[in-house]
């Protein structure tokens, strides 16, 4: 197992390791914008399908349709880079809107940007199995298997590492850049030579009978979701190499720039042509066929925008994680997200996210059209929460303020307009958001209170006692100052003569270790307290090999070692539950060593 694993994965990285993984803004580009690059390949497609369901000649409406969209991705691309040097250290719309609109917006953004990352891996990769089943017609009974396959290769590139994730990804998304930027260019000059006639469905400005401003909102809303995914920068900040910042806010410059052009080309281009949407068939694969023709450049276009389509599940795998990294760090998502796995990676967000994103593309069945409506009021609340707490910290901060603000105040009217158009038009693709955020909200408190309680119980008294008795040696594993390691250490000292105080330290959290090295000695001055360093994040092996080198000291002398493992459990129905789970390995690996008992001290936490 642990050779397949390496096989897969990789060798563990140690942490020292970490600021090398870091990336360029070249490398970055091609990591964190694949996902709003590949929306253009269903964006314009989206607001078509809308407008035709009333009329054809109702096409030509996409143009200032398509204008409006542009100013809002011009609005959140500049909010957002604000964002990203008012916030350096990552977050985005979560610590954004926690700091300047209170702890429930907060957790209402971030949540609702754990599900849209989730339903950006389900739209991406079925967006990218239906670009494959247009070019070969024969699979479109395998959807649903040919997304779920994709989201587990995306999954498994992720554990690999930053570094090689934004390597496998500069080839896919260089080529769509240099094909989709080619398909504009040359159709233009086809156009613009007179090579291709004018075949729009109406000419600008004619009167569509039965046309409304319902139906031109809801079609706006739809083509909105070509800008999810601006906002996965300004999360993953730390990523970036140094100055972090600037390197992020450019990278978000450049994507912002070939999204526009993008948008704005393939839309008139689909105008033109007279491009009406098609059963099985893209709009993109018409454009591309109307434009290269049936040879090898149609074929490299298709094959691009699969590749592109699938990999932009990719911008959700590296934000994903981080945005669970900081619910985590705020006690409102467990602790487990917070540790980085072989590769240096937050591998519990990265297969949490695989997995709830294969069961979407069951619940939906691998349906693009289902899927949107509720990716967008997923990605909308974050948007419109966010630059509504950019406004509140600039007139907090005084100066200049509502200069500052122009951009946010723009960008929070336009999202908020969203929403409500959603909300009204939309309301039976959207309503199960409405039942799943306040389950989210249920269960991040309830974690919360967890965490809290558990804090309290274990905080210290103002009086410690520790009593003196005899025996071995005892090793005592101390991961911080608590309830816990008192009633372990006073139980190492009536079964020891000498007892040990042993921590782990990660190489990356030096400056937590001086602090608990510093608070255990002023509790307990008289125990010997040993930190050992553990470069790949791993306790197992540092302990194994430590208590092996204490107890072939004492077995010199005829001692018997015993090491410690001070637990706490929420009762007694889960106390066995909760060891092995803990420390089963660590038993296996020291049951074979001579002269070494495992014992767990536990500390039954009260309701």
């Amino acid at each position: 197992m642990n050779m397949l694993k390496r096989l897969l994965v990789g060798k563990p990285l140690k942490s020292a390791e970490n600021d090398g993984q870091k990336l360029n803004r070249f490398a970055a580009l091609a990591l964190l914008s694949s996902d709003a690059l590949s929306s253009i390949a269903y964006g314009t497609e989206q607001i078509v399908v809308v407008l035709v369901a009333l009329s054809s000649a109702a096409i030509w409406y996409s143009l200032p349709i398509a204008a409006f969209v542009i100013i809002l991705l011009v609005s959140l691309t500049l909010s957002y880079r604000q964002i990203i040097h008012a916030y350096p250290h990552g977050g985005g719309a979560y610590v954004v809107s926690s700091e300047n609109l209170g702890k429930n917006a907060g957790l209402i953004a971030g949540g609702s940007l754990l599900v849209d990352y989730m339903l950006t891996v389900a739209v991406s990769v079925s967006a990218g199995a239906e670009a494959i089943i247009s070019a070969i017609p024969a699979l479109s009974d395998h959807q649903v298997a040919i997304s779920v396959f994709i989201v587990l290769l995306i999954m498994m590139m992720n554990l690999r590492g930053l570094r090689e994730s934004a390597s496998f990804l500069m080839v896919p998304v260089y080529t769509f850049i240099s094909v989709i930027t080619l398909l504009i260019i040359y159709g233009l000059f086809q156009i613009l030579t007179g090579h291709a006639p004018f075949h729009a469905t109406a000419a600008i400005g004619t009167a569509v009978p039965g046309v409304t401003v319902a139906l031109i909102l809801r079609a706006f809303s739809s083509g909105s979701s070509s800008l999810t995914g601006v906002e996965a920068i300004s999360n993953a900040v730390p990523f970036f190499k140094r100055p972090r910042a600037k390197n992020a806010s450019s990278t978000l410059a450049m994507m912002a720039t070939i999204l526009g052009f993008f948008f704005v080309g393939i839309t008139f281009i689909n105008y033109w042509y007279g491009i009406v949407p098609e059963a099985e068939v893209t709009v993109l694969s018409q454009i591309g066929k109307a434009v290269f023709g049936s040879g090898f450049m149609f074929y490299l276009l298709q094959f691009s925008t699969a590749l592109i389509l699938a990999v932009a599940a990719n911008t959700g795998f590296s934000a994903f994680p981080v945005l669970a990294y900081n619910l985590s760090k705020d006690k409102f998502m467990p602790h487990m997200y917070q540790d980085r796995g072989d590769r240096l990676g937050y591998s519990n967000g990265i297969i949490t996210l695989a997995l709830g994103s294969i069961v979407l593309l069951f619940i939906f069945q691998g349906s693009t059209e289902r899927l949107i409506p509720l990716y967008s009021i997923g990605v909308f609340t974050p948007f419109a929460l966010s630059q509504t707490g950019m406004v509140i910290k600039w007139k907090r901060e005084g100066e200049k303020w509502f200069r500052k603000s122009i951009a946010n105040i723009s960008g929070a009217f336009i999202s908020y307009a969203i929403i409500a158009i959603l909300f009204v038009y939309r309301l039976a693709d959207i309503w199960p958001y409405f039942i799943i955020m306040p389950i989210l909200l249920f269960i991040f408190y309830k974690i919360n209170d967890h965490y809290k309680n558990v804090a309290e119980q274990l905080r210290l008294a103002p009086e410690v006692e520790l009593h003196d008795y005899a025996g071995n040696t005892v090793i005592v594993l101390v991961g911080n100052v608590t309830q816990v390691n008192i009633g372990a250490l006073n139980y190492a000292r009536s079964i020891g003569d000498y007892v040990v105080a042993m921590h782990v330290s990660l190489d990356e959290d030096l400056k937590k270790e001086q602090e608990i090295e510093r608070e255990f000695k002023q509790h307990f001055p008289d125990v010997r307290f040993s930190v050992v360093h553990s470069s790949y994040r791993s306790i197992e092996t540092p302990i194994v090999r430590y208590v092996e080198r204490v107890s072939n000291r004492a077995s010199q002398q005829n001692y018997t070692t015993t090491v410690l493992i001070p637990q706490f459990v929420p009762n007694k129905r889960w106390q066995n539950i909760l060891h092995n789970q803990t420390s089963l390995r660590l038993r296996l690996r020291l049951a074979t060593r001579k002269n070494i008992i495992l014992a767990i001290y536990s500390y039954n936490l009260e309701k």
